[in-house]
């Protein structure tokens, strides 16, 4: 027989424990602090154990509370999210994924024709707010697309692609490129969230006398729109060039690509998995991240001996 402790207690506890404080937990269970406070304590006796230290100005969950809230927060997030699936109009099927603004625009979107192809009654909806980051993840997502160490606590991370560097430019600028020391007196566009693509692309080419200077924007599409414009000469990431590349709107003058050191990764609660739209777009996703990438008309090898020039 299942055995359930005083399931107030337990909700009073994770809720506390999450949120770092009784009122907080009050507010979101519409109690009061003190009635958290007198649930979690009645917990803590039942079970024989101390889940927090209670200091003066802030509460601090101990080992076993720690390892305690670790389990419950998924359970009580599956919970809500199997509870919202029952009660929804059997007609709604919702599938909302969080990404960044460039990778929706230069990855997703394009390609979401085809899931909406096999997967006709549901309806993805892309949110590009805080995607910067999963944590916190917005319980209202069905998961997330991060470039990252996929280290991400709580989560599911599953690899995707890498995350490799190479410059991109237009078609016309390109042909003036010969070799990596080229670039030098060259707008070389930037990117504000990463300060260390060019230099770690320029060290790999063995180019020592080159220093990145040009326009600088808030996200990659910006900078790669402004190379398809002519502005200079951009840091491009893969997979957000390789469409550009195969339409022959941007050019890699030289081969080298340098990876970036990170991953972008497809990542959600665990309990996701057992819900069929998510199953259904991971399946969809994996398989369409595994198409290999084409590549760009125009582009030209570069030569060993030349990085060093």
């Amino acid at each position: 027989m299942r055995r359930l402790l005083f399931l107030n207690g337990i909700k009073a506890f994770e809720a506390a424990a999450r949120t770092g404080s009784f009122a907080a937990a009050g507010a979101e269970l519409n109690v009061t602090a003190a009635a958290i406070s007198r649930m979690v304590h009645l917990l803590e006796e039942r079970l024989g154990v101390a889940l927090f230290e209670r200091k003066a100005n802030r509460l601090v969950t101990t080992a076993a509370g720690r390892f305690y809230q670790s389990g419950l927060t998924p359970i009580f997030d599956a919970l809500a999210s199997l509870t919202a699936q029952v009660t929804a109009p059997a007609s709604v099927r919702v599938l909302t994924i969080g990404v960044g603004p460039t990778f929706a625009m230069k990855w997703l979107i394009p390609r979401l024709a085809d899931f909406q192809k096999q997967e006709p009654e549901i309806e993805v909806r892309i949110t590009t707010g805080g995607a910067a980051t999963p944590e916190p993840f917005s319980d209202d997502w069905s998961c997330g697309i991060k470039l990252g160490d996929g280290n991400w606590p709580a989560l599911v991370a599953e690899p995707l692609f890498a995350a490799d560097l190479l410059p991109v430019c237009a078609p016309r600028l390109a042909s003036q490129l010969k070799r990596a020391s080229d670039l030098k007196g060259r707008s070389l566009l930037r990117v504000a969230h990463s300060p260390d693509d060019w230099l770690k692309w320029l060290k790999a080419a063995g180019v020592v006398r080159v220093t990145a200077r040009g326009p600088e924007f808030e996200f990659y599409g910006q900078a790669l729109q402004a190379a398809v414009d002519g502005l200079g000469v951009a840091m491009g990431i893969r997979p957000y060039i390789d469409d550009d590349l195969a339409a022959g709107r941007l050019v890699a003058p030289f081969e080298l690509s340098v990876p970036k050191g990170m991953r972008w990764y497809l990542v959600y609660h665990g309990f996701r998995t057992g819900q069929r739209d998510f199953a259904a777009f991971r399946r969809w996703i994996i398989r369409a991240a595994a198409e290999p990438a084409t590549r760009g008309k125009g582009q030209r090898s570069l030569m060993r001996e030349d990085t060093t020039r």
